[in-house]
């Protein structure tokens, strides 16, 4: 890899500059011959390799295409961890470090429904690791979603809404929660509209807590789901402190009631409050969980700047096949598909519910180009729109001033280098 980072000049901030040359993808375009220049831990400039302002001196070989560092929403483990189950934070740490080395610079840590006590310790378990700056966030995928479309999951922890244990969770999380995905229909998830005390429902409870709803596992009408959008978009907007506008749907189509053309359910109401702005859609683009087409199609209808591709991804990610956990639930990886199996590790009626991905956010990326999106609208999804989820305007995208989140991938979009806040990944 050739960089130049001679300390004689310093560039115009005064400190020593790195400067990566390559194709480069930002926001608006792909540079064919680039340059992002780092000092310290942000960005310094980003532009065409024949106008960068002196005294920068542009290396004479190109290192590869440069990325922005990824950032995954929705992640359950990897490396043979799994976030669910780690009961301290050098196990959900492997985890967190599995996705940083294949270019995920930004990860949210995800938990499956479970009892009370068991989301409370495991909260603030990933509480620590945000601390430690090795996650940007927690999700909670449950509890309160439907048994009907309990996917992956224990539909005998799910529970009616419960504002209460909404706040319990969020004070474990000690700022750091993220979102969590909710079933509209379930009692007490939405209901406060109208009602004496408008602010004792699940999603006002979350918006006071400063996270997103997030539409998921789902069995609602489109009405339902219609209903309780304008209801967290309403309470978004009047939240000072909330970390984005929108809400948003955990990954759409999965776990979700099927798309009618007489019963259009939560799908086709979500990508209508994705295409006015109101909702960001997550999608599982790895090739297992979504046909291509179905891909191609999300992007055309609702833009990138709606989408937040995510990889779902469970301990297995990085592994060879084999049996592993998701929360109290088994698993079993083979031809890299990972399905539910029963306990005494027999396969249940219908073949077993896909429990998660194995794939890196690099991956589904690949997977994407790969399936006829545009390189620079499959990153994105994958780091712009996903850090506007965060609230996070210092990271996603190779800007001046933002973190110097990069990654160096070579023609075949596999990583070469990772770096983050500045400094390279070992």
């Amino acid at each position: 890899m050739s960089v130049d980072s001679s300390h004689d000049p310093a560039g115009p901030t005064g400190s020593a500059p790195l400067v990566l040359r390559g194709r480069v993808v930002t926001p608006a375009r792909v540079l064919d011959d680039g340059v992002v220049v780092v000092e310290g831990a942000s960005i310094a400039w980003v532009g065409p390799a024949d106008r960068v302002p002196a005294p920068w001196r542009v290396p004479g070989e190109a290192v590869g295409t440069l990325l922005p560092g990824l950032v995954d929403v929705h992640c359950h483990g990897g490396g043979g961890a799994s976030f669910p189950d780690a009961a301290d934070v050098e196990t959900a740490r492997t985890a967190a470090h599995e996705h940083l080395r294949h270019g995920t610079t930004s990860l949210v840590a995800s938990l499956v429904t479970a009892p009370r006590d068991v989301l409370l310790a495991r909260t603030a378990v990933l509480a620590d690791l945000a601390d430690a700056g090795d996650v940007v966030g927690i999700h909670l995928e449950g509890p309160f979603l439907s048994t009907d479309r309990c996917g992956a999951q224990n539909p005998d922890d799910m529970r009616p809404g419960d504002a209460a244990l909404v706040a319990e969770v969020a004070a474990a999380a000690r700022g750091h929660l993220v979102t969590m995905t909710v079933a509209p229909e379930v009692p007490g998830v939405a209901d406060g509209s109208g009602t004496a005390d408008a602010r004792a429902d699940v999603l006002a409870a979350l918006v006071d807590a400063g996270a997103l709803p997030s539409v998921g596992h789902t069995d609602a009408s489109a009405a339902q789901v219609d209903v309780a959008v304008d209801r967290a978009f309403d309470l978004l907007a009047s939240a000072p402190a909330a970390r984005s506008g929108r809400l948003t749907a955990t990954h759409l189509f999965n776990g979700m009631r099927p798309l009618h053309h007489r019963d259009p359910g939560p799908i086709a109401a979500c990508l209508a409050a994705a295409a006015r702005g109101e909702l960001v859609v997550e999608l599982v683009a790895d090739g297992t969980h979504l046909a291509d087409d179905t891909v191609r199609a999300v992007l055309d209808l609702v833009g990138p700047g709606s989408v937040a591709l995510v990889t779902d991804a469970m301990a297995a990610a990085g592994m060879p096949d084999g049996d592993y956990r998701l929360g109290p639930m088994a698993v079993r990886v083979a031809d890299g598909v990972a399905r539910i199996v029963e306990a005494d590790g027999s396969t249940p009626p219908g073949g077993g519910a896909i429990a998660g991905g194995v794939a890196h956010l690099l991956d589904v990326v690949r997977n994407v180009v790969a399936a006829g999106v545009p390189l620079e609208d499959a990153v994105l999804a994958a780091a712009t729109t996903p850090a506007d989820v965060l609230g996070r305007r210092d990271l996603g995208a190779l800007v001046a001033g933002r973190r110097a989140d990069v990654v160096v991938v070579d023609d075949a979009l596999a990583p070469v280098r990772v770096m983050r806040a500045g400094a390279w990944v070992a």
